[in-house]
């Protein structure tokens, strides 16, 4: 059973009784038939919705068009309730993306989840909401691109923020948050009882506490927030909180699929002209085509609308306009392991809203009357550390593997990386490991069944992702059916570094589990089990259960165009003048944080870019 599929069987089994909540009201900007809009943005996401609307404030003359792909979905508990993270995954509010088969996980097949409904991937995410290093923003000016710094990037996050918890003893920052922007974010108000074990087992560790992890330094132990509006306790996301604030002149069209982008030749450049639909007609675009449909979505847009490597666009039969072989490249993401652990029975885990209907009725009572409630639960318990912190003097070994594999690859992402590992400015400040704590059971072994005697018990699942990994996959049109889903290959663990890795992270999650005081909740590690111990068991271990943490980026990157680069730093197409690129795909290096906070940035930073150009 895959982390999806038990996050669904957790939360549909009180729906019957629970759908219907209202949290926002329709959004009264539907689609006008007119032939032409002066901006259009296709994909009504994270990005898409942030910049649509700060256009639309920047630009009150101009008229702006969403294109999504997906419905609205304001009344959907499965959405907007925390507690229910992760049940819209597979549904029809998901894209629901397969890889093509990976040898090296014994030919296992990689499901990609990203949002398919007015939001995008914030209404379907685990609303995570924290920020990188500093240092790792900086190096996507570094790479080639001006301005694209932490400063600016910082600026740029608060504008979207509004963090409500920094007079709570877990946060002390005092600056580097935003309290004025559209997305509301706390540090969750229930915490399961086990997880007070958390912040302390690090003490033990030797892993000092954060209480200032917005501010440009995320190493360390500490309680993150979500992306919760505290006021009703539900999901904050760009559909209902940006979409609102938007004027008149921003219309909506859902349900509505872009076929490809119109180019015209133009001498030296490409104009694009507007979008054609899949149903065949055409809305013409006055100033600019924006495309925000995502990491593994933009890149086959572009590619059906004849931009990228000629080789990829002959096979399904397109007409090659711009020769553009960083398309769909450089696809990264954080391969994430976990192991569960069976909690002793005094303790209640979010598994008994799987379990007991009666439990689960009371407590969705208690979350619409606004008390507290199991379903406002959100993970908040994180440590992000760097190699020292997890392996001590078995660093040395793990950043020799990363030499060989830079030296094998030799491109600039990976030469940055390694930079990281080993200048020691870097090595003992940036996190190279996320570890998370998740209340109830999550992996792929599957809740015991009902005639196993451990039905009904609780468990908690310790995650581990690995930040930046060595591996950079693709995603392209399908070669032999355009109209398919397009071919993504993650790549996880294909190289010598990743598999070590990741090896050295499970190793760690049970250092964690069997450290005090966390050692003293549990009576059984329930998967794998205590018997996997060597290397090569773990490594099975890691071919079998590595997965996605969703977090792909990178497939249109930000980068000189010689160095695999899409987009440029105003993230203009290369090729084109008025075609620009603006979601998690431009990020040309993926951060030791959920991308989420960073893709909201970009739009806001991509709004003022665009703005400044037609004023």
């Amino acid at each position: 059973m895959t982390f999806a599929r038990f996050l669904l069987a957790v939360a549909f089994l009180p729906l019957v009784s629970l759908v219907g909540t209202a949290c926002a009201a329709p959004l009264e900007r539907e689609y006008d038939a007119a032939e032409s809009y002066e901006f259009i943005v296709v994909g009504g996401g994270t990005a898409g919705n942030a910049v649509a609307t700060r256009l639309s404030q920047q630009l009150p003359d101009s008229s702006i068009l969403v294109i999504e792909a997906g419905p609205f979905a304001p009344d959907e508990d499965r959405i907007n309730i925390p507690g229910f993270k992760g049940s819209t995954l597979g549904t029809k509010y998901d894209w629901n993306f397969t890889s093509i088969a990976q040898p090296q996980l014994n030919n296992r097949v990689i499901t990609q989840s990203r949002g398919k409904v007015l939001g995008g991937s914030s209404a379907i995410n685990l609303l995570i909401w924290d920020r990188a290093s500093k240092w790792e923003y900086d190096s996507w000016e570094q790479l080639g691109n001006p301005g694209w710094n932490w400063k600016n990037m910082i600026g740029a996050m608060n504008n979207a923020e509004n963090f409500s918890s920094y007079e709570r003893s877990n946060y002390t920052g005092t600056t580097d948050f935003g309290t004025e922007g559209p997305i509301n974010a706390v540090v969750n108000k229930y915490m399961p009882m086990h997880q007070d074990m958390w912040l302390p087992t690090f003490d033990n560790l030797d892993v000092e506490r954060n209480t200032d992890w917005l501010g440009g330094d995320n190493t360390g132990s500490a309680y993150h927030s979500s992306t919760i509006d505290p006021s009703n306790y539900t999901r904050s996301y760009s559909a209902v909180e940006y979409l609102p604030r938007a004027g008149s002149n921003l219309k909506i069209m859902l349900d509505t699929e872009v076929a490809k982008v119109n180019l015209e030749n133009n001498g030296d450049r490409y104009i694009a002209t507007g979008v054609t639909l899949l149903n065949g007609n055409v809305i013409n675009a006055e100033k600019e085509v924006i495309v925000s449909s995502g990491t593994l979505k933009s890149p086959p847009l572009l590619e059906h609308s004849g931009i990228g490597r000629k080789a990829i666009l002959d096979c399904a039969g397109v007409e090659q306009l711009i020769d553009l072989p960083g398309v769909g490249e450089n696809l990264q993401d954080h391969p994430r392991i976990q192991i569960s652990y069976q909690l002793k029975d005094n303790y209640t885990s979010f598994d008994k809203l799987k379990v007991d209907p009666d439990y689960a009725a009371e407590q969705y009572t208690l979350w619409k009357q606004g008390e507290l409630s199991a379903y406002d639960y959100a993970a908040s318990a994180y440590s992000y550390q760097n190699w020292s912190s997890v392996l001590g003097d078995k660093e040395a070994d793990l950043v020799e593997a990363a030499k060989r594999v830079a030296a094998e690859t030799n491109n600039v992402v990976n030469n940055k990386k390694l930079i990281w590992l080993t200048d020691p400015l870097f090595s003992g400040a940036i996190a190279e490991a996320e570890f998370l704590l998740s209340d109830g059971y999550s992996g792929n072994k599957g809740y015991p069944k009902k005639e196993d005697p451990r039905y009904g018990k609780g468990f908690t699942t310790i995650f581990a992702a690995l930040m930046h990994a060595f591996a950079r996959g693709y995603v392209h049109i399908n070669p032999t059916d355009a109209s398919a889903k397009p071919e993504y290959n993650p790549a996880f663990v294909s190289n010598e570094y990743d598999m070590k890795a990741l090896v050295e992270l499970s190793k760690y999650i049970r250092k964690i589990a069997t450290t005090a005081p966390f050692s003293e909740i549990w009576v059984d590690e329930y998967e794998p089990n205590l018997e996997v111990d060597t290397d090569a068991e773990w490594e099975d271990f890691v071919r079998k259960n590595v997965n996605t943490f969703y977090h792909p980026v990178g497939t249109c990157s930000m980068l000189p165009r010689e160095d695999g680069g899409v987009v440029d730093s105003m993230l203009t197409v290369y090729g084109t003048s008025n075609l620009r690129v603006v979601d998690a795909s431009i990020i040309p290096l993926l951060v030791s944080a959920h991308p989420q906070t960073a893709i909201y940035g970009i739009a806001e930073r991509a709004a003022e870019a665009i703005s400044g150009a037609w004023r």
